[in-house]
């Protein structure tokens, strides 16, 4: 098979397309035919990108932990799918990931992929729409008439975070640059701020919950917008060691954990016209340095989504 491999530690220039080995399931695991797999701009350099869970160097190793496609095998001791099963999923960190044409996966981190979408817009939704719901509900707790401020609103996550948020009946401020205005408001921000125009305290005053998934600066100024007794969660850094005038704010930090029952959830929600992931730019397996790059650059909306060509 094919897949994009990285021999060392760097940037995307060091992604090189090349034929690897099959890889080979292990008890409880699902063999993947990938049709669409997405990726994170930062992973890397995270450091389960290059080792096993028990410390060991894994180079060269393949990234990518969102995918999209059809079960192609079974292993021993797996049970709840069938050969044939259109499933999607987020994938072990301290595994060989999905930017490949098949990859090896445990049924555990699988669900059956939303019905209404093909493969590429299923693999824009597994890492987004966890993030989202677990910095929401898991973590934020957020519940229906509170204010929320959503940095980084036009990225994967945060476009899936804003849908979240304003269906369960918060009211929701977003932060982004100006290109993200008329995505974000169209997925039912009541707000956008204009990061680069307005400074985002002199519009979201005593918010609930901050979702933060920019950091640095962006993370350090919330506190001037968080009530007493709200909650600052952030995916890039603890926010408690962060938060600048809002000793009295809660923060939490996290990690998105793959979990198949809010897989389902996200499905359904899909299927009945309510959620929709957002797709920013398509590439080729091959040309996924570029895709790396696009998404680096920043500018891209949602998800960048690589499609196995031969597909």
């Amino acid at each position: 098979m094919h897949a994009l491999r990285v021999h060392e530690q760097g940037g995307a220039e060091g992604l090189s397309y090349e034929e690897v080995p099959m890889p080979e399931p292990g008890i409880g695991d699902v063999l993947v035919r990938v049709q669409a797999a997405s990726f994170t701009p930062t992973e890397l350099t995270w450091p389960s990108t290059w080792v096993d869970r028990l410390g060991h160097d894994r180079r060269p190793v393949i990234p990518g932990h969102e995918v999209s496609g059809t079960v192609e095998a079974l292993s021993w001791g797996t049970t709840g799918f069938a050969v044939g099963d259109a499933v999607y999923g987020l994938t072990d960190w301290y595994r060989d990931g999905a930017l490949a044409e098949y990859l090896a996966v445990e049924a555990r981190n699988l669900a059956p992929k939303p019905v209404s979408l093909d493969h590429i817009q299923a693999a824009a939704l597994p890492l987004a729409g966890l993030t989202a719901w677990q910095a929401l509900f898991v973590h934020g707790g957020l519940s229906a008439g509170q204010r929320v401020l959503i940095h980084g609103a036009g990225g994967g996550v945060g476009s899936i975070a804003v849908q979240l948020a304003r269906a369960a009946g918060a009211y929701v401020i977003a932060t982004g640059r100006g290109w993200a205005r008329e995505l974000v408001t169209e997925l039912g921000a009541e707000r956008f701020v204009d990061v680069e125009r307005e400074r985002f305290e002199d519009v979201a005053d005593k918010v609930d919950l901050v979702v933060d998934l920019v950091g640095g600066e962006i993370l350090h100024r919330s506190g001037g917008a968080i009530k007493d007794g709200g909650i600052v969660v952030s995916v890039v850094e603890d926010p408690r060691a962060r938060l600048d005038g809002a000793s009295l704010a809660r923060g939490a930090y996290f990690v998105v954990e793959s979990d198949r029952s809010e897989l389902e959830e996200l499905a359904r929600r899909v299927d009945a016209g309510k959620l929709r992931p957002v797709v920013g730019e398509v590439f080729d397996l091959a040309d996924g340095g570029k895709a790396f790059e696009a998404k680096q650059g920043g500018g891209v909306p949602g998800k960048v989504v690589l499609r196995m060509s031969d597909k």
